[in-house]
């Protein structure tokens, strides 16, 4: 789907100089990719601590149930 976006110049070629792109579409479709990857390991850590541990799991014995 074609798009037409307002990016500032420098801003754009700085990416690509820096990331190694040879265009300009790979550089923002890198930029794109890492944001949503930064954003969903947010909202991961986001969930630390609001879980209940249960000091008695046995995380190995469920294994061993697992493979057999």
């Amino acid at each position: 789907m074609p798009t037409n976006l307002a990016i500032d110049d420098r801003l754009i070629e700085e990416a690509r100089r820096s990331g190694g792109h040879r265009t300009k579409k790979e550089a923002v479709t890198a930029a794109l990719d890492e944001y949503i990857k930064r954003r969903k390991q947010r909202k991961m850590l986001d969930q630390f601590g609001t879980f209940a541990f249960d000091p008695e799991y046995d995380y190995k014995a469920e294994r061993r149930r697992r493979r057999s």
